[in-house]
C-alpha cells in the first residue's frame, strides 16, 4: 500500500505541513513524483501525487478518491482496562479489524492502578491514528475516556457480553450495529454477570479456552467482523 497522510480535509491540490511533513519526508523519505494516499479520518480517501518537496511543505495534486476500505458493520469494542502494553496491542488491532468505536471498561477486578492510566488519552489516540493509516482505513475511531462497567452494560442497542463460563445465547440473523464487552484477566464477577443478566445482553463465549483478554478481545472482534461486516 502507498503512504498515506492524515489531512484536515480534501482538496485538488494540497500543502502538507507539520508533523506529517517530518514523517512523510524525513522518515519515511517522500520523493517528489511518488504516488501516496490522502485521508481526512472521517471517511475520505483519495489517492494523489507529490508534485513539489520544499523545506517545510509539500505539496500534492490529488486524482481521484478511493473506494472506502470501512467496515459496513458499526462495532464499539468496550474492553477492560489491562496491562497498558497489552491494552495498547488491542488499540492497534481493533482498529485495523474496523472497530468504529472503544470504551476502556472500568471494571471490578481491574488491576492497573488509575495514575497509570489517566492522561493516556493522547497517546492512546496516537495509537489508534497509526493503524489508521497503516490498515487503509479512512475513518479514525474515537477511544472514549475510561467508563464504569455498570454504565457500559446499560447502554442501549445490541450488546454481545463474552463470558468463558456462559452458556451461549442464539446470535441475531443480522446486525447492523453492536457493542462487544470484554473483561480483564481475573475474568467478570458474579455482580457484574448479574448486571450483564439485568440489561439483556447476549451471552457468547469464545470457545472452550480461556483466553487472555487481549487475545478475547481481536478473537471477538475478528468472529463479529467475519458474521456480519467484511471479513
Amino acid at each position: 500500500m502507498k503512504h498515506r497522510l492524515f489531512v484536515e480535509s480534501i482538496a485538488p491540490s494540497m500543502e502538507i505541513t507539520g508533523d506529517e511533513f517530518h514523517h512523510a519526508v524525513r522518515v519515511v523519505r517522500i520523493r517528489q513524483g511518488e504516488e501516496v494516499e490522502v485521508f481526512d479520518g472521517r471517511g475520505h480517501d483519495a489517492r494523489g501525487r507529490v508534485v513539489e518537496v520544499g523545506r517545510e511543505a509539500l505539496r500534492i495534486d490529488v486524482d481521484n478518491e478511493i473506494e472506502s476500505r470501512e467496515s459496513p458493520l458499526r462495532v464499539t469494542l468496550a474492553a477492560a482496562i489491562i496491562q497498558l502494553d497489552k491494552f495498547e496491542l488491542v488499540l492497534q488491532k481493533a482498529t485495523e479489524l474496523g472497530v468504529a468505536s472503544i470504551v476502556p471498561l472500568l471494571t471490578d477486578r481491574i488491576e492497573v492502578r488509575a495514575e497509570r492510566y489517566r492522561g493516556k488519552s493522547e497517546r492512546w489516540a496516537k495509537i489508534v491514528l497509526e493503524a489508521v493509516k497503516q490498515s487503509g482505513r479512512s475513518v479514525v475511531p474515537r477511544v472514549d475516556e475510561p467508563t464504569r462497567f455498570d454504565d457500559a452494560v446499560q447502554k442501549s442497542g445490541l450488546r454481545f457480553f463474552f463470558d468463558a463460563g456462559a452458556e451461549a445465547d442464539d446470535l441475531p440473523e443480522r446486525a447492523d450495529e453492536v457493542t462487544l464487552l470484554i473483561g480483564p484477566e481475573g475474568g467478570w464477577t458474579e455482580r457484574e454477570i448479574a448486571l450483564a443478566r439485568e440489561s439483556r445482553c447476549v451471552f457468547q463465549r469464545l470457545g472452550p479456552r480461556r483466553l487472555r483478554a487481549e487475545t478475547a478481545a481481536i478473537c471477538a472482534l475478528s468472529i463479529v467482523a467475519a458474521r456480519y461486516g467484511d471479513i
